[in-house]
């Protein structure tokens, strides 16, 4: 999966296919269309009085996600552009309440089996859905007064012919109300709402100390990061527009060229958005561009590019000279890349349809730079697409893995001598990033590239100067993400 933010879902494109002491955690998340960073506080109050309507589409977006299992960023996008006439505070309750459950859903369960004699895995989905949803806004949306939550809960399930359950959806929310305190969990799966096999692998990986951080920085608060296209416009022609226009903007604390954002209402109503200046792309995944060292007029080939963050990036630091060529699986995925180079108005820049595991003899021995930014099982971005974690699995984790490894058999045929691989993935997972890196150091003929001068100045990690980095959540403000750069040797033959 890609930081860009989409997720990877098949072999030309990335596939993927905090704590809770509930009374006291207020966690904070951006909201998804709309933009604006909003606790579940603010966005609750922007709606006390949401419309039995407003959260009936909230109740079909979250029986979408979590019973059908489509991916929660497609879904509420989809449907706040079909409602993008309701207001700014409706849309950010949407939102947040739909964004919410999803990453509480384990805490919620929690507290649902709690208080319910029916569990809820034997619950009908729709009287499940409805109380999931409620049990959000009355332990994390507190201004909304918990007889309103249960009201509104027994309409909707009248209203979907449940009316037989109207006193059971009553009663199960009446007693999470008075049990309130009951619901500090000690253990780390239902206090950070986290899968208890994830938990284990990363304690095993990167210590206790270490996960408990990734894990609270999943439920934080987690600004929109843009990166400023340089030869469009300067810095500061950026900041002023965003400014002018009610953004609050903040520097990013690891790339010179990148901007946090908030308090805006659609992302394509910002000048900057519109004029090409601005591409939303998480600094770990902006990154990957300042490690590349890519030189004016280099020929670079995106194996599995969209929605072409990183491909821009490059393009922007070619400074119209070279060329980039963006490809990936599907003709749905390259439209979303042809939207955004004609956006951004570079010329040094195309994209193609193309299985990045089929072999191209066209580009062999030809690129100066590939970049593999490959499927991978997105854990580095939970913090954005919650329900990736709930469709984890080791088993798909080694599945990805190994479709990794062929296309990384193909593409590597493309490096020209002397030329670089960059490998990467938003991801955590050694099977998918370190023992990779290993893999790819024995079996072909490159070596690795010191990033020390590259990220060094903002990143603090030893394995810089081996050509590689891991970017874990909590330690540094950004998603999690695997960088790694190589440079093929100029006299053995791959």
């Amino acid at each position: 999966m890609t930081r860009d933010g989409n997720k990877k879902t098949t072999a030309g494109r990335p596939a993927t296919t905090k704590t809770v002491t509930a009374k006291n955690t207020r966690a904070k998340k951006t909201t998804a269309k709309t933009g604006t960073a909003k606790t579940e506080k603010t966005a609750k109050s922007a709606t006390a009085k949401a419309p039995t309507q407003t959260r009936e589409l909230i109740l079909d977006i979250l029986l979408e996600i979590l019973e059908k299992g489509q991916h929660s960023h497609v879904v509420l996008r989809q449907a706040l552009e079909k409602y993008q006439y309701l207001p700014k505070s409706d849309r950010a309750f949407i939102t947040r309440t739909v964004e919410g459950t999803i990453e509480r859903l384990i805490t919620i369960d929690g507290v649902l089996d709690l208080c319910s004699n029916t569990k809820v895995k034997k619950m009908k989905p729709v009287i499940r859905t409805i109380l999931r949803m409620s049990v959000y806004q009355m332990l994390w949306m507190d201004r909304i007064p918990d007889r309103a939550v249960c009201s509104e809960a027994v309409n909707l399930a009248q209203k979907r012919h449940f009316a037989g359950l109207k006193g059971f959806v009553n009663g199960v929310l009446r007693s999470v109300s008075r049990r309130k305190e009951e619901f500090d969990f000690p253990d780390w799966e239902r206090k950070y709402s986290m899968p208890d096999w994830l938990i284990e692998n990363w304690k095993s990986q990167y210590g206790s100390k270490a996960t408990e951080q990734i894990l609270q920085a999943f439920l934080a608060e987690m600004p929109t990061t843009v990166r400023c296209n340089l030869d469009r416009a300067s810095l500061e022609e950026i900041r002023e527009s965003l400014e002018a226009q009610g953004v609050t903007v903040t520097e990013s604390p690891l790339l010179a060229h990148a901007l946090q954002i908030s308090g805006y209402d659609y992302l394509e109503s910002l000048d900057a958005f519109e004029n090409g200046w601005i591409q939303v792309q998480d600094a770990s995944s902006a990154l990957v561009g300042q490690a590349s060292r890519v030189h004016e007029g280099e020929l670079v080939l995106d194996v599995c590019g969209a929605p072409g963050g990183k491909s821009l990036d490059l393009a922007d630091r070619l400074k119209g000279s070279g060329e980039v060529v963006v490809r990936d699986l599907t003709e749905s995925k390259i439209a979303l890349v042809e939207d955004n180079i004609y956006r951004s108005g570079f010329t040094n820049i195309r994209a193609e349809v193309w299985d990045a595991r089929e072999f191209d003899p066209e580009w062999e021995n030809g690129a100066d730079l590939v970049l593999a930014d490959l499927p991978c099982s997105g854990l580095g971005i939970i913090g954005k697409k919650p329900d990736i974690k709930y469709q984890a699995s080791p088993e798909k984790i080694h599945d990805l893995a190994v479709l990794q490894r062929e296309i990384l058999e193909t593409v590597t045929r493309y490096v020209k001598p002397g030329g670089r691989l960059v490998y990467s993935t938003c991801t955590i997972s050694p099977e998918e990033n370190e023992k990779q890196r290993e893999w790819i150091l024995k079996n072909f003929p490159f070596e690795p590239v010191d990033l020390s001068d590259s990220l060094g100045e903002v990143l603090s990690e030893e394995s810089l100067k081996d050509g590689y980095v891991q970017l874990l959540p909590g330690k540094y403000p950004c998603d999690g993400f695997f960088i790694s750069v190589y440079r093929r040797k100029e006299d053995e033959a791959l």
